[in-house]
């Protein structure tokens, strides 16, 4: 599900709201049937929401692997953590080649620092992945490069939420997508009927 708009919509704001970082000013989120809007972030992490926020976000003076390892918290993530990290290393084989897992994470490139921050997310083993602004900063070719291994993620079974301006890429890749303009939810739909909409073409797509 891909969660689109501008700058200032309120997108990473509702992802924090989701998240217990931010209480939200009124109304109620739920997962699974449950509602987590009184939930402090650990409760909600202990559920199963994994969030990738925007940016490189790494902890520069640790290395790539203990980057990785510092998201297995739950007893299930410990107990798959070998499993878990070939898998995170097939997605993202740059992470794995040399001697890259010692290597300090903020000396990596930023396209590297980005894919570190998707694998982290995803070494929690997550019911739910929220995603914050993946392309933001990348060269055209790491977004699309990006973008195919999200694809990946989602064909192996993973639920997404994904927040993200490349509203084009975003709703190929989504089954569903919500527009927000100014706090509001101003369309949704299916993507496919989305990105035929002359809203959508003409405010976000410059046709």
């Amino acid at each position: 599900m891909a969660l689109l708009g501008g700058n200032g919509a309120g997108k990473t704001t509702t992802l924090r709201a989701v998240m217990g970082i931010l209480p939200p000013w009124s109304g109620e989120v739920f997962f699974a049937g449950q509602p987590i809007h009184h939930f402090k972030t650990p409760a909600v992490v202990s559920l199963g929401l994994a969030y990738v926020p925007e940016g490189k976000s790494v902890f520069p003076k640790m290395t790539v692997l203990e980057n990785l390892e510092l998201a297995v918290h739950s007893a299930e993530a410990q107990s798959l953590k070998n499993k878990t990290l070939e898998e995170v290393f097939e997605l993202f084989p740059q992470l794995r080649e040399g001697r890259k897992p010692k290597q300090l994470a903020g000396t990596l490139s930023g396209g590297e620092q980005r894919m570190l921050v998707v694998a982290r997310g995803l070494m929690a083993r997550p019911r739910l992945l929220l995603l914050d602004e993946p392309s933001l900063g990348l060269a055209p070719k790491l977004v699309q490069d990006l973008f195919a291994t999200i694809r990946k993620i989602h064909q192996q079974g993973m639920s997404i939420f994904l927040v993200e301006q490349n509203v084009h890429l975003s709703l190929q890749l989504a089954g569903r997508g919500y527009v927000l303009e100014h706090g509001r939810i101003v369309l949704e739909g299916q993507a496919k009927e989305l990105i035929e909409m002359d809203h959508i073409k003409q405010a976000y797509l410059g046709i």
